[in-house]
């Protein structure tokens, strides 16, 4: 695939990310949505770095939609979605399955981890509930949308008629 095609899907798949950042899961900050859905189809369909960008920019785009609610630490939390967004990628071309629950585990469990020391255990155990929610509902979407979305772009993307 050529470079353009590529940056161009990359936009694509950003804007349906901040899309998804619009579509809010209730939580105790407003930033849980369904942002990550684009990433996940971007790494699975173009590769993990191209899923960890979309990642990064739709949660930055749905914590601002949000009014950043836990200000500047919304950067880490996108450092971390597009952590787990890339690995995610990278063992998608491995097994589908495992790296559906890994990134599922470390969304909703692992992510979070520091905001114990951050904020509270408390908090920790609030955000879980939501997080679990957010990370299914946007592996469930993607994983049901993958396959026609490969199909076109192996069919008409990457041989272009």
């Amino acid at each position: 695939m050529k470079r353009t095609n590529k940056l161009t899907l990359l936009a694509l798949f950003v804007s349906l990310s901040a899309a998804g950042g619009m579509i809010k899961i209730p939580a105790v900050v407003g930033s849980v949505a369904l942002d990550s859905l684009a990433a996940l189809l971007a790494a699975s369909i173009i590769g993990g770095g191209f899923g960890a960008v979309t990642a990064m920019s739709g949660h930055l785009i749905s914590s601002t939609l949000a009014g950043f609610p836990l200000g500047p630490l919304h950067v880490l939390i996108a450092a971390e979605m597009g952590g787990a967004v890339w690995l995610f990628g990278v063992v998608f071309k491995k097994s589908p399955v495992i790296a559906a629950g890994s990134f599922f585990i470390i969304n909703a469990f692992i992510a979070p981890l520091p905001f114990i020391f951050i904020i509270s255990k408390a908090f920790y155990f609030s955000i879980l509930p939501s997080l679990c929610i957010g990370a299914f509902l946007n592996l469930t979407i993607a994983h049901f949308a993958y396959p026609p979305l490969n199909r076109y772009f192996q069919e008409k993307v990457r041989r272009p008629s």
